[in-house]
């Protein structure tokens, strides 16, 4: 929940420097998005780590370092495409294999494979985690989705791409804040209810 509190706390801070950026200039705030990505991303990647080693203390930190790395590269090659450091293509080719990476780890890897096995995980966790990986696919699309057809084709222009982008962003970051809590809850109140029938 800490780490969840300190995802939406930063975005809103760097909201506000974006909306003041998009009044005074009246263009994109790429840099300041960017920004804010490249900090509350990797703090969800702890948020899945830290779920799943609630369980499973002797949980290896290389699930970790893997999730990060993805992230680094998704948003890495995200902005070097869209600030032109690099051929927007390549960017958008090799960011998304950055996203490749993250998905694979959250379904078949060492964190898919942990949130899976119903010996160690409770339903709570389990439920957590799957409504985490589901932010991650279907919530995440609206970001490649937003720079293909925004930046790479044209087809969207500023104004409704930082709508959406900005919708994504809110929904996304509580979203992950709330699927925990909602587990915390739900385990409490079942550990609570367990110990008024053996009292």
């Amino acid at each position: 929940m800490n780490v969840g509190a300190l995802v939406t706390m930063v975005a809103a801070v760097h909201y506000f420097y974006m909306r003041e950026f998009w009044v005074q200039m009246g263009t994109s705030p790429i840099v300041y998005r960017y920004i804010d990505w490249s900090i509350t991303v990797p703090l969800q990647m702890v948020e899945f780590y830290l779920i799943l080693s609630a369980v499973q203390p002797n949980l290896g930190v290389g699930m970790f370092w893997r999730l990060l790395a993805g992230t680094v590269v998704m948003l890495a090659f995200g902005y070097m495409g869209e600030a032109s450091i690099v051929n927007a293509w390549i960017g958008f080719v090799i960011g998304m294999a950055g996203w490749g990476f993250i998905l694979f780890e959250i379904f078949s890897g060492e964190a898919g494979s942990l949130a899976a096995d119903g010996d160690k995980v409770n339903v709570h966790v389990k439920s957590a985690f799957s409504t985490m990986r589901l932010i991650v696919t279907a919530g995440w699309s609206i970001y490649p989705l937003g720079y293909f057809f925004g930046y790479l084709m044209g087809a969207v222009n500023d104004d409704a791409l930082n709508l959406v982008y900005n919708l994504a962003d809110f929904v996304n970051k509580i979203a992950f804040c709330l699927a925990i809590w909602q587990a915390a809850r739900a385990d409490t109140l079942e550990k609570m209810n367990k110990e008024r029938l053996l009292a």
